[in-house]
């Protein structure tokens, strides 16, 4: 079935459902049967017990299975109603002229320049400043939260290149208009070309040195205006203590490229920041940003994104607009929201950091329901959505914060420029709605997830926009702490979503019914996933190495119920995977790496919410990881996890991984020795079997002899908890 919105009889975009959708839901069904008939030999089973230690074991079986069960269901809320969209941005222009399309404020975050090099954060607003746009409607901000003069001269700089950079791109129809990813292809033979990347090279050199240096030498500075901007950083300014700072680099109505067309404003911004008053994070900057620019252009089409996630399409507004624009849905429309995608991944991704259900398949789900999940960049918010429900506005403190206020004077105004400072205050904030009923949300680390949640809560409906162009590129991590301690962060942001008032299995299937309910649980939850992962990651074995049966043998029915099971929901996640063009290793890569997270990133992330929960200080959970360096990159390359940095998050991996090989073994000597038969301990082999699967890389780890190994302390460490587990098994299980 497809759905066709039109406008003057142009269609403007597309939607068509699934043609897996009624097979989804028939599996489903038959699918949860089976659950919960193992479910049910689970309590059978507790019931008939004739020890504490049988019963303890099927108890931790039955808690385990309904949590996957649980898990389980959420999943199904995202395959119930997937639609696929498509736009016809060629029809735009037909039917709402160039001169009506509403002004775009590009807000884009940065907070180190030393962690997050300034030239990424170039190259994300030159591709976004050379949308194929109206100039004079665009207005990039770059907020700088670590208040670094270094990143205020890269933009300096930025702002030199790009009345170079903007005209060569519209006058030779580029497409790839980050000048980072144009130039690395090099396969462009226009005859000036090699003048911009000239041009591009000695900006990158000069922004580079000064960062290497770790300040602006007065060599690099050419004017007395620049002179004065960066006469703002005293002695006395620190990333946790400085001033509001804001800079016009670049003004429509005065700035002109070399071609004699205007500029995008280009605005570098630091709110004020004091040791004194909690900053909330990057929740905080995007409120920051909403009220400068609010003060400055207020437009109502807003643009978050990443420092690192450059454009990789200069149509993408105009697609947006194909749903903006359309007059059935744009009152109720809160954003639309395009998938991350990544550049540079290996063949494997070995990393799983495309994270295609969360970015593209789940999506896909909740757009045929009330819309996707927010994840952080390459959205487009309308501003409106800030500030209640569609039927129900709730107006900032100062109305000329509000979505529909029109700003009548010059950017670098007087009164413009004060009412910028004033609303960037750090305790601007005290006593006002913001943060709580409107703007950006706090209460989480995972602001993108509850912010978007609380604005479906609130009425929005939202759009997931995935054309076969990507529409946005970043960078992902190329080493195995920097990818677990991020999965970390976002565990501890949702748990805090899942245990306050705004709960997804309360309050929100209560506001947005049982199916936007369950998905948002689906992210909400996903610590208890370590629960069923740790169980079957180890109690199989710990069995197995003392010959004790506990699944039951393969002439039984129950095995082929249990076989069902497992196949069925994996087969099921293969085909979500193929729809979206994925191989099987990447598929294989992003199960193995749902394993790895279960037994880090959600177990010490769930440890270390608990704890603050109670008030008990955690130590040793944040690590941070070395440098990047060639080598590194080439163990990447080549396929090789990353272990170099010794971390807490690495040991229940290798215990694990330690545990499943030996119990293989000793399973194996258990059935040669005939002590017990093969067939009472097969299924138990084949989990340990599977365990060692997936647990490849970590073998290799242990035994490689490069830098990026696991540490020895680590081995030692896993090798030593293995040990005793074992030995507590034996003593627990032999009685």
């Amino acid at each position: 079935m497809s759905t066709t919105t039109t406008h003057n009889d142009l269609p403007l975009h597309t939607h068509k459902r699934s043609r897996r959708t009624t097979a989804n839901r028939v599996f489903a069904v038959v699918h949860s049967c089976a659950i919960l008939a193992l479910l049910y030999r689970h309590a059978l089973s507790l019931l008939h017990s004739t020890s504490l230690t049988s019963f303890l074991i099927t108890l931790t079986f039955l808690i385990s299975d309904s949590i996957l069960a649980f898990m389980y269901s959420t999943a199904q809320a995202s395959r119930m109603t997937p639609i696929y969209r498509k736009e016809f941005p060629e029809n735009l222009k037909r039917v709402v002229k160039e001169s009506d399309f509403p002004a775009l404020d590009v807000f884009i975050c940065t907070a180190d320049p030393f962690k997050e090099p300034p030239m990424n954060v170039v190259n994300t607003a030159l591709s976004v400043m050379a949308y194929d746009y109206p100039t004079d409607k665009v207005s990039v901000y770059v907020s700088d939260d670590g208040g670094s003069a270094l990143t205020l001269f890269a933009f300096m700089e930025a702002a030199k290149f790009a009345r170079h950079w903007l005209p060569f791109c519209r006058e030779n129809n580029i497409v790839e208009r980050c000048p980072e990813a144009y130039f690395e292809t090099d396969h462009s033979r226009l005859p000036e070309a090699d003048k911009i990347k000239i041009m591009y090279q000695g900006m990158k050199v000069m922004v580079n040195n000064v960062i290497e240096r770790g300040k602006v030498g007065d060599e690099y500075i050419t004017g007395e205006r620049e002179r004065l901007a960066f006469r703002k950083w005293t002695d006395g300014v620190t990333r946790q203590d400085h001033p509001t700072i804001i800079q016009v680099l670049l003004d429509s109505s005065k700035d002109r490229d070399i071609a004699d067309n205007s500029m995008p404003n280009l605005i570098y911004f630091s709110r004020e920041k004091s040791s004194t008053s909690h900053h909330n994070f990057k929740a905080g900057a995007l409120n920051a940003l909403l009220r400068v620019s609010a003060a400055m252009t207020n437009a109502p089409i807003v643009l978050t994104l990443d420092c690192d996630m450059f454009s990789n399409d200069p149509q993408t507004p105009h697609r947006v607009l194909c749903y903006f624009l359309d007059p059935k849905i744009q009152s109720e429309l809160g954003y639309v929201q395009f998938p991350q995608r990544f550049r540079g991944i290996d063949k494997s991704d070995m990393y799983a950091s495309e994270n295609r259900h969360l970015f593209e398949i789940n999506p896909w789900g909740m757009d045929g329901v009330l819309g996707p999940n927010h994840v952080g960049t390459g959205c487009f918010f309308s501003r409106r959505a800030f500030f209640g429900g569609p039927s129900k506005f709730l107006p900032p403190e100062n109305p000329q914060l509000g979505p529909n206020y029109v700003v009548d004077k010059p950017i670098q105004s007087p009164e413009v420029l004060e009412l910028a400072h004033h609303v960037a205050a750090c305790n601007y904030e005290k006593n006002s709605n913001w943060g709580l009923k409107i703007g950006v949300r706090y209460g989480s680390l995972v602001e993108d997830y509850f912010t978007g949640y609380r604005l479906q809560c609130e009425g929005w409906k939202s759009i997931f926009c995935n054309p076969d162009k990507p529409a946005f590129y970043g960078d992902s991590p190329i080493n195995l702490i920097d990818v677990l301690n991020q999965t970390k962060r976002w565990a501890i942001g949702l748990l805090e979503v899942a245990f306050s008032k705004y709960s997804p299995i309360t309050f929100g299937i209560k506001a947005i019914g049982p199916l936007m309910g369950l998905a948002y649980c689906q992210y909400a939850f996903w610590f208890l996933w370590s629960i069923p992962i740790i169980t079957y990651a180890l109690l199989p074995q710990l069995a197995l190495f003392n010959g004790l049966t506990i699944f039951p043998t393969v002439s039984e029915p129950w095995f082929l119920l249990y076989v069902f099971v497992f196949l069925g929901a994996y087969g099921e996640d293969l085909l979500d995977f193929y729809s979206t063009g994925v191989t099987f290793q990447k598929w294989w890569s992003d199960q193995r790496m749902w394993l790895i997270r279960g037994l880090s990133s959600f177990l010490f992330g769930a440890t270390e919410f608990f704890f603050k929960s109670f008030g008990i200080a955690t130590l040793g959970f944040n690590v941070t990881s070395k440098v990047l360096d060639e080598d590194q990159s080439k163990r990447y390359e080549q396929g090789s996890m990353e272990f170099g940095v010794p971390s807490p998050l690495f040991v229940p991996l290798t215990t694990a991984a330690i545990v499943n090989l030996a119990a293989f073994a000793w399973g194996h000597v258990e059935v040669f020795r005939g002590s017990n038969g093969l067939e009472g301990l097969l299924m138990q082999m084949l989990i340990a079997g599977f365990g060692i699967v997936n647990c490849i890389p970590i073998y290799e780890g242990i035994i490689r002899s490069d830098k990026g190994k696991i540490p020895t302390k680590i081995t030692l460490v896993s090798s030593f908890i293995a040990f005793a587990l074992y030995a507590a098994a034996y003593v627990t299980l032999r009685n």
